[in-house]
């Protein structure tokens, strides 16, 4: 066992569904100036893509990923992550402002947590918003957006939950996680949204949970959001699977996922939660220069390359 304390140390990634890969490809490289990082399947449904979108490294923490499956769109609802956030430079939210509404976006500027955002929705309904701080990500030259207001990663995942104990006794005993304020609802200023910081916290490092007991569960869909990550370091990765095993909690036990190494949860109240490694990273099977160009599969894949690409529509 390590002896330094088991604490996640910011959002890894968000993995949502789309159901047209080609026009999410189109939207988040075209607009959002994101650089396609990889693209591989679905380990477990091969016939599904799995596209990473994320700064020009492929940078833990900045990785928005999507799998493409055939379905109708998303009810929003109960039990489910409700919105992404993403991380932009200090004193660029008008110019996103004006380059999202000239896209044809609708724009709305809210405050959340103390911060200033501005939330959208992606063409498929996909609910994001945009936030200033934390990391610095690694400019893509070859980005649709000026290299000083690009996108650096990830800010925090709203999740929306009937109950707020059985979620934050997780959050607290499992993940060592800490409350760090409340703050009333944009979009429905009576109720109280719920902060947990990720070590020292910051947009980077935190959950946003949403309490609305009379809200029905959610419908999983194109535009919703399937899991969440949350960045283990890479040396305690087997105390991670230990600690958890030790509270009793029904995990998947190790994954290796090849660019990292996970360990899944689903909390008492169904949303799923991964904790991934930072290594070995992206480039363990692609140059740095050419990150997202051909279709990449985990070595156990590669057998089935043949078939695997025969049942996938090409992107370009």
């Amino acid at each position: 066992m390590t002896t330094t304390p088991l604490t996640p140390h910011g959002l890894h990634h968000v993995t949502a569904v789309t159901a047209d890969a080609r026009a999410n490809l189109q939207f988040y490289t075209g607009v959002l100036g994101m650089r396609l990082v990889k693209k591989t399947v679905n380990q477990d449904d091969v016939t599904a893509y799995h596209l990473f979108f994320a700064d020009s490294a492929g940078t833990p923490g900045s990785d928005l990923t999507f799998f493409q499956w055939p379905v109708p769109p998303e009810q929003p609802g109960n039990n489910s992550v409700t919105r992404t956030s993403l991380r932009i430079p200090d004193g660029t939210l008008d110019w996103w402002h004006a380059h999202l509404s000239a896209h044809g976006l609708t724009v709305t500027p809210t405050t959340r947590h103390g911060r200033p955002h501005l939330d959208f929705s992606d063409p498929e309904g996909q609910r994001l918003s945009l936030v200033q701080g934390g990391p610095h990500g690694t400019p893509w030259a070859g980005s649709t957006i000026p290299t000083d207001k690009q996108i650096h990663g990830l800010g925090p995942s709203e999740l929306t939950l009937p109950n707020l104990f059985p979620t934050t006794r997780v959050l607290e005993r499992a993940y060592h996680m800490t409350p760090a304020g409340t703050y009333p609802d944009p979009e429905q200023p009576t109720r109280t949204i719920h902060v947990y910081a990720m070590q020292e916290g910051g947009p980077h490092a935190e959950l946003h949970l949403r309490i609305d007991p009379a809200l029905p569960p959610a419908r999983p869909g194109a535009g919703g959001v399937h899991h969440i990550a949350l960045r283990v370091q890479d040396d305690q990765y087997h105390d991670w699977n230990t600690h958890l095993t030790s509270l009793g909690l029904r995990t998947s036990g190790e994954v290796d996922r090849h660019w990292f190494h996970s360990i899944y949860y689903r909390e008492p109240q169904g949303i799923l939660i991964e904790l991934a490694t930072d290594g070995p990273g992206f480039t363990v099977d692609e140059h740095p220069d050419r990150l997202g160009e051909t279709l990449i599969l985990a070595p156990f894949l590669e057998p089935r390359r043949a078939q695997i690409e025969a049942g996938l529509t090409p992107l370009n």
